[in-house]
């Protein structure tokens, strides 16, 4: 892995050095823009809008434009004046419940290796989450975009997550909130309890699942190669069913039979 960043923990007086990774990645085979007819590579040129002129990548800047229109060019060195007192620092602020915090607010995750001085430091922080039970909220400024994040401990390692600001995390406004609701009968309340109960397990493990949209894709691809013909995946049609009792009780007693496959 190649870090991305470094700098320091900073967990009251202790400071802590770290590199900082990216702790996921895609697997999902990436594509190219071609010309259809001969396989080319479809090219594309940065043209200015005003004089038509091609703009070489060092005079490309950042624009902002205002309500009205107006374009406020924004260069580097304007970018670098902004005070962010987190650009080389994850600076820890709280320590709360991770339960406490809701999944909608998690970005993206990066594993932290500690720097060779900061090794007992770091394990001294990793061992007192991993005892606490809970998870610390920090600040960190990747990219001159300072978030919120979550560090906690994953496979004996520190891992950071950003977080979404409060306000960058809409609202769900729709009107079905506001109309009359229909009523549940306790029976389908009962029978959607029994439902989860049926396809409940002690622990999520990832391992179970697949990406089967991936392995379909990667056939295609590899047939393509090979010179096959690529053969259509049969898709199975899925029922509707309009009595909620009934899709609820059947839905049970798949589940209880695919627990029973297994």
């Amino acid at each position: 892995m190649r870090s991305m960043w470094k700098g320091t923990v900073s967990f009251g007086l202790v400071a802590i050095p770290v590199h900082l990774y990216a702790a996921t990645e895609s697997k999902t085979p990436s594509f190219r823009q071609v010309h259809a007819a001969d396989g080319g590579r479809i090219s594309y040129r940065r043209t200015c809008s005003v004089d038509g002129a091609e703009v070489p990548y060092s005079e490309v800047a950042k624009g902002y434009e205002t309500e009205d229109g107006q374009m406020i060019v924004l260069t580097e060195e304007d970018l670098a004046k902004v005070p962010v007192p987190t650009t080389k620092a994850v600076d820890v602020v709280e320590f709360v419940p991770l339960e406490s915090i809701d999944p909608i607010y998690f970005d993206k995750s990066y594993y932290l290796e500690p720097q060779k001085m900061g090794i007992k430091p770091y394990l001294l922080l990793r061992d007192a989450l991993h005892k606490s039970g809970q998870v610390a909220i920090a600040k960190i400024a990747i990219r001159n975009r300072e978030s919120l994040a979550v560090l906690r401990v994953h496979a004996d390692v520190l891992v950071l997550s950003t977080m979404l600001w409060p306000d960058e995390v809409r609202k769900p406004e729709f009107d079905f909130l506001n109309e009359q609701a229909p009523e549940i009968r306790p029976q389908e309340l009962t029978m959607a309890g029994s439902l989860i109960d049926s396809m409940a397990d002690e622990v999520f493990d990832a391992r179970k699942y697949t990406d089967a949209y991936r392995e379909a894709l990667e056939a295609v691809i590899e047939a393509k190669i090979e010179g096959r013909e690529v053969t259509e995946t049969e898709q199975q049609p899925s029922e509707q069913v309009v009595d909620l009792m009934a899709a609820l009780s059947a839905s049970v007693d798949a589940a209880k039979q695919q627990k029973k496959d297994e």
